[in-house]
């Protein structure tokens, strides 16, 4: 069968020549923010174990997975029209394509590890720093002058991460979601009345809850309540943004594994749950999770109708961020200590100092669920009530 899909609609992120570039010099970080698809002509093989790339089209996904791809479990040729798909929902059994891989028909071939340079000095690193996000910032605003790109939002919790993407395009829409007091929607409101944006504020029910929770689990292929929390929120913020007509959904991210915005990464050494001992090794695990979380957002806000935009994961900044020094990462006062002094003068101070809040808290949506639970008969005294009503949920039981 041959893939008469364009080049478009096969190859995300990055341009054929880009990503054979990439392949063959085995550049991790070749200047996108992510790519993923089928390059139809990859370069020759480097040499005569180089067999993955050699003869015919190959499957790639980024080093971090910014863009998730998925191939059928059991394919004898994963590059055939119908044994992949950017969307899991087209196949009988869908799998990830790892991170930083090359697939063809002779196998996998993990092209791109994660890099793991040395530290920089923390004057460089910090000039490094800010060059980058200002750099990713103005292309992300240059993308969004142009009509062809579609109109773009932004979702907006009120924190550094959040407010830096929006000071780049300070007329989009920004969107939060949350129910009535929480965290989030009034951070929102104060660094949005600051910075003079245009906020529109989702106010959820537990309605919205019980639809979204079946519509995210058919699109990502989870069911857990921790992965529920999170995606819900996102969920029912890009659903609302779409029915305005909003084609793309900026959102920061990328910026706590990044930078070190997790309080588990502050004394590494003694706290189990990460295996490292020093800040940037842990900052370094942090990471490596960001390509099994985007393939539970990224599914998850396409559901909901918007593309996603990360201007904080563009490669200009995954690369200065892997070069910070620990003390630059987090330390017993501070976490994402570069990231702040990078955002001085671009957000208010309440934002640029504000503590992280994790979204499924900050939006009260974990705490609702939980009730809903409750509401439906799972009581707290049962093993995993909230999984357990979520299962009821999906099959049309609760």
């Amino acid at each position: 069968m041959t893939d008469d899909r364009s080049d478009a609609s096969r190859l995300r992120g990055a341009s054929p020549s880009l990503v054979a570039d990439a392949i063959r010099d085995r550049d991790p970080l070749p200047g996108t923010r992510g790519f993923a698809g089928l390059l139809a002509d990859p370069p020759a093989a480097v040499d005569e174990t180089d067999r993955t790339v050699a003869g015919g089209p190959v499957l790639v996904r980024d080093v971090l997975g910014r863009q998730p791809l998925f191939v059928e479990a059991d394919a004898t040729d994963p590059t055939e029209p119908r044994s992949w798909s950017f969307d899991r929902r087209d196949l009988r059994s869908p799998e990830p394509v790892p991170a930083g891989s090359v697939v063809s028909a002779s196998g996998t071939d993990r092209r791109w590890p994660l890099p793991t340079p040395a530290p920089s000095g923390p004057e460089t690193a910090q000039a490094a720093v800010d060059d980058a996000i200002e750099g990713a910032l103005d292309a992300f605003a240059a993308e969004t002058a142009d009509p062809s790109t579609g109109r773009v939002a932004v979702a907006f919790s009120g924190g550094v991460d959040s407010a830096l993407v929006a000071s780049a395009v300070p007329d989009a829409p920004c969107y939060v979601a949350g129910f009535e007091g929480c965290h989030d929607v009034a951070a929102a409101r104060e660094t949005a009345a600051e910075m003079g944006l245009d906020l529109r504020v989702v106010s959820l029910s537990h309605d919205d809850l019980r639809r979204a929770i079946p519509e995210i689990a058919s699109a990502t292929g989870r069911r857990n309540p921790m992965d529920l929390n999170i995606a819900v929120p996102l969920y029912l913020t890009a659903e609302a943004a779409a029915a305005d007509g909003v084609d793309r959904l900026a959102v920061g991210q990328g910026a706590d594994e990044l930078f070190g915005g997790y309080s588990k990464i502050v004394d590494p050494a003694d706290d189990d749950r990460v295996d490292a001992d020093t800040v940037r090794g842990a900052r370094t695990e942090t990471v490596r999770t960001l390509p099994d979380q985007l393939e539970r957002d990224v599914p998850a806000l396409r559901a909901a109708g918007v593309e996603p935009v990360a201007p904080l994961l563009d490669d200009r900044v995954v690369d200065a961020a892997l070069r910070l020094p620990g003390e630059l990462l987090a330390t017993p006062d501070e976490r994402k200590v570069a990231l702040r002094r990078a955002a001085a003068g671009r957000v208010p101070e309440s934002a640029r100092t504000a503590d992280k809040k994790a979204v499924q808290y900050g939006t009260y949506v974990s705490r609702e669920i939980d009730r809903l639970a409750r509401q439906n008969g799972f009581k707290r005294r049962m093993e995993d009530h909230v999984g357990r009503y979520v299962d009821a949920l999906i099959e049309g039981d609760a």
